[in-house]
């Protein structure tokens, strides 16, 4: 073989590897190409589902709905069901092209029985799609309106799902959401299924409720550090968050009612 052939086919191998090893850290987690902004550090976070109220000046991370506004000059989390329909949207679910995505058994909706939620039909990759591009247009309306992040709910609808989803139907969903949130410049937040590290497949932080009252922080924390919401709705739990992660988190105390105006406590 000539010198130049030689130095041709090397060149190709190189080439080749860098493409191969690109492609496969993309795969990994879904966000090589993702520039999203973190979670800001000495700040608290005001949680604000119920409705939008005023937000104190001292107030860096906000999270609200995806129907609501952003706020500015703040870090905002956009609210989306990912997992699940929201109560006020069965109509929208009824339509015969969306009715054919949500879980049912025996003919008739799986239901989170806690607050009266469809589940989503994640058993096919062809369901997770279709269900992707659904939400992935609400994600998109997130970044359009001027959020920084998403937290997609109910990465644990499977566990009550009458043993018709698995992890892995959530995990490889999870995934196609984290690449729709990458894809528009939001950072993708975990919510539930503590212990499983979204870090994995491209979450860059996590949303976490009640995690003092059932022990669950440090799981979030041992995954993403700082990257950390925390909210409480009882009092007794927001002390415990606050004696352990206060200083490095932010924790926030608000009603579990979620009123629309109320009077978040922070550390």
């Amino acid at each position: 073989m000539t010198p130049y052939r030689d130095g041709v086919r090397r060149l190709l191998g190189l080439l080749l590897a860098s493409v191969l090893g690109l492609s496969l850290l993309t795969a990994a987690g879904g966000a090589a190409s993702a520039r999203v902004e973190p979670l800001p550090s000495g700040t608290d976070a005001d949680y604000q589902l119920g409705g939008e109220d005023a937000v104190p000046d001292d107030v860096g991370i906000v999270a609200r709905d995806r129907t609501a506004r952003a706020v500015a000059g703040k870090y905002n989390i956009c609210y989306v069901n990912g997992f699940q329909t929201q109560p006020n949207e069965k109509r929208f679910w009824r339509r015969p092209a969306h009715w054919r995505l949500v879980l049912k058994k025996d003919g008739r909706a799986v239901v989170d029985e806690n607050w009266g939620e469809w589940l989503l039909d994640l058993r096919t990759p062809a369901r997770r799609k279709r269900l992707a591009a659904i939400v992935g247009r609400w994600t998109a309306g997130c970044a359009r309106d001027g959020f920084q992040a998403v937290e997609f709910d109910n990465l644990d609808s499977f566990t009550r799902s009458r043993r018709l989803l698995d992890r892995a139907d959530a995990l490889a969903f999870a995934r196609l959401l984290v690449r729709k949130a990458h894809a528009v410049g939001l950072a993708a937040g975990q919510k539930n299924l503590a212990g499983y590290d979204g870090t994995r497949i491209g979450f860059d932080l996590a949303v976490s409720e009640s995690c003092a009252q059932y022990d669950e922080c440090g799981r979030y924390v041992r995954s993403f550090g700082d990257q950390v919401v925390m909210i409480e709705y009882r009092r007794v739990d927001f002390r415990r968050a606050c004696a352990a992660y206060g200083d490095t988190h932010a924790v926030v105390l608000r009603d579990l009612d979620l009123s629309p105006s109320y009077t978040p406590t922070f550390c």
